[in-house]
């Protein structure tokens, strides 16, 4: 297409020294489209604003799709999904099961799509200030909680005091320490509030959608017992929830945007991923939640079956206590990450569906992510020289200890053979999700407080929640725990820049000095799919655990 210079100009007049130099870089050819979207987006520019801009600039029309599935409302779809582990509450609920649950009646101020870019929800509008220090965000007007009020900024104000309280309990906490605190959400009228952040922070759009998935808005009275009123302004309301069983949800005529096409949802929670399989070859559910790729290898070329795929930061990492023998020398950690084989863990246990890791959190699509960094591979004669020089050439006995999760316990015993190559003995500890984590606070969790072993986080579309909750010294989850001033300031940095081409200078020091220090291991970023019998179809999952139902049907 050709460039209309009078166009183009006219469309950037307006934007900001930082917008203007994002559209530089596109127009250039620096920055992609996609990565021009996810950054456009999380600036604030409107996702029809940057498919004019791209027009302009001479491409094609930038912006996604947002075309509904044809399909005939008024269907039934019926969900397995794991059993909820934790509270149901929107600001404790931390498992996989209670966040889908939850989420189908509620809302956050902005959704993350399946392109990891950010779109209006319950905001429709924000912007930073010069330093990424404030960020303004303005509300959609309209909006009803299924109690009958009307979110206004009091509910979106109150709603993020809770989540930062350290008294409630809330397991946002990880998500926003160092970052925002109880009076940095502040009302400037009805419908606009302002993040003042305890530093700047270039990513913070992401830190209140739904990627953040404990920051449901509820309304400012709200006082617990969330089982019992199922408050949100969700497109879901609900019909029924049977702890242990299940929950049916019926549609929100009332919802503020497109009505859901299902008139209900039905979910039934599963302990085990077989007995889900089951149910769905056997039509008693029309979807599964999460399939993990090698339990679920059967359906993945099962004609009756459809699966939904799409690229997730999750993963599995390898903690390696820092301060303590035998991980206490860097080249001791080092050894170990030599031993994966990177590509096998891909093409093997997780059977093509993941990406390979290189032992950061920035996973390869990340929008910031240094792809000149060099990829960690399997090095078995580097690895045992590094032992010899850290005094280990005759190896060492260690524990590992690990979650009956997912491809976890497989993982395990891939570590325990590749590790003895180079002398490592290792005594597998597999054990109950429960049993595992314990109370997840240091002195209490074989998580935090074990020399050795293998954790699972869900997926988020920046690195952010990785480093405040694992990675930094002060980190509440820090099981390696990692203690590095050099590594603190440069998270610290990261944090704080809002230009794209910044951030990725920024990364690269990252990712370098962990390759260095290797507290964890990344051996891989796992995709997350979903089941659907064939002719269901429109059910959208998140990169992490959400799944968006409103527009599903049956065909």
């Amino acid at each position: 297409m050709r460039r209309s210079a009078t166009l183009l100009d006219v469309l950037r007049s307006n934007l900001t020294p930082l917008e203007n130099h994002l559209a530089d870089g596109y127009v250039d050819g620096r920055v992609s489209r996609r990565d021009f979207l996810r950054h456009g987006s999380l600036l604030g520019l409107s996702l029809p604003f940057l498919g004019q801009l791209g027009l302009a600039a001479g491409f094609e029309a930038a912006t996604p799709s947002m075309a509904r599935a044809a399909v005939q409302p008024g269907s039934t779809i019926r969900v397995a999904c794991p059993k909820p582990a934790s509270d149901i509450d929107p600001v404790r609920r931390s498992s996989p099961g209670a966040v889908i649950v939850a989420q189908q009646v509620g809302d956050c101020l902005c959704v993350v799509g399946p392109d990891l870019v950010l779109q209006p929800s319950l905001a429709t509008s924000w912007k930073p200030n010069q330093d990424g220090s404030v960020w303004t965000f303005t509300l959609r007007q309209g909006v009803k909680f299924h109690s009958g009020g009307q979110m206004k900024a009091d509910d979106v104000v109150a709603t993020f005091d809770r989540l930062v309280d350290p008294k409630t309990g809330s397991s946002a906490l990880t998500v926003f320490k160092g970052i925002l605190q109880k009076g940095g959400a502040r009302k400037v009228d009805d419908y606009t509030v302002e993040f003042h952040l305890d530093s700047p922070n270039g990513n913070f759009p992401y830190l209140v959608s739904t990627e953040n998935y404990n920051s449901h808005i509820l309304p400012a009275n709200y006082s617990g017992e969330f089982e019992r009123t199922w408050d949100g302004t969700g497109p879901f309301k609900i019909e029924n929830f049977t702890r242990d069983v299940g929950a049916s949800f019926k549609r929100n005529d009332d919802y503020w945007g497109p009505k859901a096409l299902p008139a209900r949802t039905e979910f039934t929670f599963f302990a085990d991923i077989q007995p889900q399989i089951l149910a769905l070859q056997a039509g008693q559910v029309d979807v599964i939640s999460a399939l993990p790729a090698l339990a679920g290898v059967g359906l993945l070329n099962d004609p009756a079956i459809d699966i939904v795929s799409i690229r997730s930061s999750s993963h599995q990492p390898v903690y390696m206590r820092c301060d303590r023998e035998p991980f206490n020398d860097p080249r001791v950690r080092e050894a170990v990450a030599l031993c994966l084989d990177r590509e096998k863990l891909v093409t093997g246990l997780l059977k093509g569906r993941a990406l390979v890791g290189n032992d950061s959190p920035f996973a390869p699509f990340y929008l910031s992510t240094d792809q000149t960094v060099p990829q960690r591979k399997q090095d078995i004669r580097k690895a045992k020289e590094l032992l010899r020089a850290a005094g280990k050439e005759n190896g060492f006995e260690i524990t590992l200890d690990a979650p009956q999760y997912l491809e976890i316990s497989a993982y395990a015993q891939l570590i325990q053979s590749w590790v003895k190559e180079v002398g490592i003995a290792v005594k597998l500890n597999v054990m109950d999700r429960t049993a595992f984590y314990g109370e997840a606070v240091f002195g209490k969790s074989i998580w935090l407080d074990s020399a050795f072993k293998i954790g699972d986080m869900g997926a988020r579309s920046v690195p952010n929640f990785y480093f405040t909750g694992q990675l930094l010294s002060n980190g509440v989850w820090n099981g390696a725990h990692f203690t590095n001033g050099e590594f603190d300031n440069l998270v610290k940095g990261y944090f704080a820049t809002l230009d794209l081409e910044a951030q990725r200078n920024a990364a690269g020091k990252i990712q370098r000095l962990l390759l260095e220090e290797t507290p964890m291991l990344y051996g891989y970023f796992y995709d997350r799919l979903i089941a659907t019998r064939k002719g269901v179809v429109g059910v959208q999952p998140s990169g992490a655990v959400q799944l968006f139902l409103q527009s599903a049907g049956k065909a």
